[in-house]
């Protein structure tokens, strides 16, 4: 096993836009080329909230790995493979939720968050509930020590962490540990006894990431007990006797900067999005069309870039001295909104051209995609069955 790996996934949503490479893709591809990475397509992610419609899952999935592909995703370096395909997620996610308390799905953020936004889908399904913990165990099944993900995903990551960090404190104890545990709680004084009961119980039921150093203090400060009683009874709260499931680090990922051609969240259900592979037509007329600084009615008025979206774009993918040129143009009405965004268009066509001749190989040959996803699949099920063994083995769940 690798002393480090990366694990991350995406929904299938089809069509991979700016915004998806410059906030992940981009990041993928430089990992890559520094750990071990397995990259999946979340396709039982996307039942959680789509479960009454799944008509477009399979071909959103293949259109959105040739993206990956065309990206610069290189399967050599990293293993590519459909969630589904490797069954030990669900076989993990099962096995945790047999220990996982429903309070901590409950008080994930996203969770009412999503049932807001989500407002005119029936989500009061375990599906939907759980999901979090899937995704855990999506990860939590490599091992992963690294997940790359941006700030608001870092509550997932927390939760993964107590997750394993719960798991390793029930099934990786030492035989007899229990009692062992037991007796060295009879050497403290009766009121250490209740203090450590209670700092475990934070620790291991509300994530108290302090109470773990509280109990350190308590058993540092505790005279009566021997040094390996002491490292019995932290062991107890933090699971760290034997370490079956890896605490994976968050590994954060820079805001993407790329917004969309209006100026908010690039998105497709706001229509205000550029694919990866776009054609050179559409892509120019797109962003000829992108609204400007409103202020800019004719030609001769001067304009605030700061207001423009177009300028969000220069912040991309324009060198300083384009940028300065677009201030000073802008500013002074020397150049029009058109010649602003020239640009932007040869930029992005420039980036745009290596990505579509990547992606033809695939397009005209689809079987290709298949067999590196089939090759990442068996890699996949491989470090995934060698996880499922022990935690079998710990859980009792080994018939000879």
């Amino acid at each position: 096993m690798s002393t480090d790996r990366v694990v991350s996934g995406m929904r299938p949503t089809g069509a991979m836009h700016l915004g998806h490479y410059h906030g992940a893709l981009k990041n993928w591809v430089r990992l890559q080329s520094e750990e071990p990475c397995l990259f999946f397509v979340a396709d039982w992610h996307a039942l959680t909230t789509h479960y009454d419609d799944p008509s477009i899952i399979e071909t959103s999935t293949w259109e959105m790995l040739i993206d990956w592909l065309a990206a610069g995703i290189d399967p050599s370096k990293a293993s590519l493979f459909i969630q589904s395909q490797v069954p030990e997620h669900a076989e993990l996610h099962l096995l945790l939720s047999m220990v996982t308390p429903l309070g901590w799905l409950e008080r994930v953020p996203t969770y009412k968050d999503q049932q807001e936004k989500l407002a005119d889908r029936d989500l009061a399904t375990y599906g939907f509930l759980g999901y979090p913990l899937l995704q855990a165990a999506d990860v939590l099944i490599y091992r992963a020590t690294q997940v790359p993900v941006g700030a608001d995903q870092i509550p997932h990551i927390e939760m993964m962490r107590e997750i394993a960090r719960r798991f390793n404190s029930i099934y990786g104890k030492e035989k007899g540990f229990e009692q062992k545990v037991a007796d060295a709680l009879k050497k403290l004084s009766k009121q250490q006894a209740k203090q450590y009961g209670e700092l475990r119980a934070a620790y291991q039921e509300q994530g108290d990431a302090t109470a773990l150093e509280q109990v350190k203090a308590l058993l540092d400060g505790a005279q009566s007990i021997s040094a390996i009683d002491r490292e019995r009874l932290l062991g107890n709260v933090s699971g760290a006797r034997r370490q079956i499931l890896t605490e994976p680090q968050v590994l954060l990922t820079e805001a993407s900067r790329m917004p969309g051609l209006d100026g908010q969240k690039m998105s497709k259900s706001y229509g205000n999005s550029i694919t990866l592979r776009e054609d050179k037509e559409t892509l120019t007329k797109k962003i000829r069309t992108m609204p400007t600084d409103p202020a800019r009615v004719r030609r001769t008025d001067p304009g605030d870039p700061e207001k423009c979206p177009v300028w969000q774009f220069h912040l991309v993918y324009s060198d300083e001295a384009t940028r300065e040129w677009v201030v000073k143009g802008c500013k002074s009405a020397g150049i029009g909104c058109i010649e602003c965004k020239q640009p932007v268009i040869d930029s992005v066509l420039k980036e745009q051209e290596p990505m579509r001749e990547r992606a033809q190989k695939y397009v005209d040959d689809p079987l290709l995609v298949r067999a590196i996803v089939a090759d990442g699949r068996d890699k996949a099920r491989a470090l995934a069955q060698e996880t499922m063994r022990e935690v079998r083995d710990a859980m009792g769940l080994t018939y000879r």
